[in-house]
């Protein structure tokens, strides 16, 4: 094995670890910031295992798209929306940890038999090279074009619909009328203060 080919194999088992150990931290930690971080991390991990795919572009979509918009508007939701009140305890616990166990068990069989019986060293398509950036663009904007825009509008409601449930609660009672502060007072017209000073 030469130093790039050893080098190469090095890099995949440390992002292949990576990419596992914070999948598990994801799902397994019960603090909601914590494994909105470690799903960061993930994301960059695989962002790592397409560059040593030679795919650079999506390499950095990955980066632009779920660790700068789709990460960031998880911990944007999560810590408007993050109210700190008790859990409920769940009810059947641990028949619902044996059905999800079977689960992930069924997917888990379900991708080691297509790795073992993919014959993988079939040829894949010829390599475009430099023109693969405009290649991709130009499918984005014409075949992909639908897709492209209803995941963009998507994002969208999602981060408003974090700002609207954030606002319900942002004070417990009123500081002009000490009532109670709900979605009603909240949005009960008011006449601005520079009106009342100048009358």
């Amino acid at each position: 094995m030469t130093i790039a080919t050893t080098t190469e194999l090095i890099c995949f088992l440390v992002l292949s670890a990576v990419v596992v150990v914070g999948a598990l931290g994801v799902v397994l930690l019960s603090n909601i910031v914590y494994s909105a971080f470690l799903l960061g991390g993930v994301f960059t991990a695989v962002a790592g295992l397409y560059l040593l795919l030679n795919a650079s572009f999506v390499a950095m979509a990955q980066i632009l798209v779920y660790v700068g918009a789709v990460n960031v508007l998880i911990l944007f939701a999560i810590m408007l929306v993050n109210k700190q009140e008790d859990l409920k305890a769940i009810t059947n616990l641990t028949t619902r940890r044996m059905v999800s166990a079977g689960v992930c068990a069924g997917l888990l069989a379900l991708l080691v038999r297509v790795v073992v019986t993919t014959p993988w060293s079939l040829p894949g398509p010829a390599a475009v090279g430099e023109e693969a950036t405009a290649r991709i663009g130009e499918h984005l904007f014409t075949d992909y074009l639908l897709p492209f825009e209803v995941a963009s509008v998507l994002l969208l409601m999602a981060m408003i619909g974090a700002i609207v449930l954030a606002r319900r609660d942002v004070l417990a009672t009123d500081v002009v009328t000490g009532q109670v502060a709900d979605q009603a007072l909240i949005e009960k017209a008011r006449t601005p203060l520079l009106m009342n000073r100048a009358d």
